[in-house]
């Protein structure tokens, strides 16, 4: 066990950072899920819309990398373009 007040404090932003992480980790990956299950191309866009957004603030905060959210959002939009009107 932690010794110094210092390493005490470390643990706790840890264990709060690892949580917060987790849960947005976990967000993104329904949202993209749910995503490609969607058949209506006209609902599919407009939720691909939301899902991009999210993708890029997790980008710009460093949740997930740059190449990852562009990836999947270049998935995505290719699954959306293969949709039936």
């Amino acid at each position: 066990m932690a010794n110094h007040d210092s390493s005490k404090k470390r643990i706790r932003q840890t264990i709060a950072r690892r949580a917060r992480n987790r849960y947005y980790a976990k967000t993104a990956r329904n949202a993209v899920r749910n995503l490609r299950k969607m058949t209506d191309k006209q609902a599919a866009l407009a939720r691909y819309n939301e899902v991009a957004s999210m993708l890029d603030r997790l980008a710009g905060k460093k949740h997930i990398s740059k190449n990852k959210a562009a990836n999947l959002k270049s998935k995505l939009a290719k699954h959306i373009a293969k949709l039936a009107a």
